[in-house]
């Protein structure tokens, strides 16, 4: 039986794609903040769900991830979704400190850790969730779209660090548009819902994509994005309403 630690799977995208990886038959290890919400999620499939409450901002999560993957009895695909963001206009430090707390420091300290796992097993599947936001800086959420960029650019180092390494270690970096969860405080266009989200997630870690950008709308909005010069992108007016 195939086994996946996802890390964030008490809401959102998270619990969806872990509902879908036990409705397949996979051993699923299930991380989050949220103790009530691991023990629903257990309660769907006892048998095949191992959860652990895990913060990535705490130092103790990489023992936490250890304990769970005991628990699962080894783990073959790792998915982080774990992650903060909120429209910070008014540039709070507050705000863009803790949104650099979770996606940069939390992000390292799990990935790493993932990545010392698969390493002693020669090889495995590494996947996370950046985001759209990491193509360009974002006005109205600076923190975390620079956030988003570190982790695209960081699994890109990982991967060529298993190269090096010669690991069978495959990779994913998933990057969604807007997504209709918690984490959006503020109306977006082309919302999308979360089930849509992880079915497409689920497709892309099956066929073990090394990039992809959810959905087709928004790859064509990130190829445009992409061609506009700089010096154009920073008069640009790119917000959510109020």
């Amino acid at each position: 039986m195939n086994r996946i630690v996802i890390i964030g799977a008490t809401s959102g995208i998270g619990l969806e794609v872990a509902k879908r990886y036990i409705s397949a038959g996979w051993r699923v290890g299930a991380a989050g903040r949220n103790k009530e919400a691991l023990e629903r999620l257990r309660a769907l499939a006892p048998e095949q769900v191992a959860t652990e409450r895990l913060d990535v901002t705490e130092e103790q999560a990489p023992t936490r991830l250890t304990e769970l993957i005991g628990k699962l009895g080894g783990m073959d695909l790792f998915l982080l979704t774990s992650g903060i963001g909120s429209r910070n206009c008014e540039l709070e430090a507050g705000v863009e400190i803790a949104t650099v707390g979770t996606n940069v420091v939390g992000f390292t300290r799990m990935v790493t850790a993932a990545y010392a796992y698969f390493r002693t097993r020669k090889g495995g599947h590494l996947a996370v969730i950046s985001s759209i936001a990491g193509t360009k800086g974002l006005g109205s959420a600076p923190s975390y779209s620079a956030s988003k960029r570190f982790q695209s650019t960081y699994i890109d180092a990982l991967a060529q660090l298993a190269h090096m390494e010669r690991l069978d270690l495959r990779f994913t970096d998933i990057r969604p548009g807007f997504v209709a969860t918690p984490l959006l405080k503020h109306p977006y266009p082309m919302l999308m819902r979360p089930e849509r989200v992880a079915d497409r997630i689920v497709r892309a870690l099956q066929r073990k994509r090394r990039r992809v950008v959810i959905d087709g709308r928004y790859a064509l909005l990130v190829y445009f994005w992409r061609l506009i010069p700089n010096g154009l992108w920073e008069r640009l007016n790119i917000r959510a309403k109020e």
